[in-house]
């Protein structure tokens, strides 16, 4: 099994995940709501707290959507509760001089 796509994803409270019928799954929380459609191969279940992720067989293609699926659910969960941030770090100064 992929490592990534192994662990479940740990669903922190205040966040809702559904999965509907056509794979399509749904993360409301305190920043707001994302869904992704999954591809059919691939099975995304919700129980004890946590979204699991499997696949039907080990063939390449499969091999790839299962750490990709799992991936992308667990970033919808950072971005409902921690949101996007990004960081500026800017280390010395370049002075080039009289060219």
């Amino acid at each position: 099994m992929s490592r990534i796509g192994k662990k479940p994803v740990e669903i922190p409270s205040g966040v809702e995940v559904a999965v509907d019928a056509n794979n399509v799954v749904t993360v409301k929380g305190p920043r707001g709501t994302l869904s992704q459609t999954i591809h059919t191969n691939i099975t995304v279940t919700v129980e004890d707290g946590a979204v699991k992720v499997a696949r039907p067989d080990d063939e390449g293609f499969n091999r790839g959507l299962h750490g990709l699926s799992r991936s992308l659910i667990a970033n919808m969960i950072d971005g409902v509760t921690k949101g996007f941030e990004k960081r500026l770090q800017i280390i010395g100064v370049a002075w080039l001089g009289d060219r």
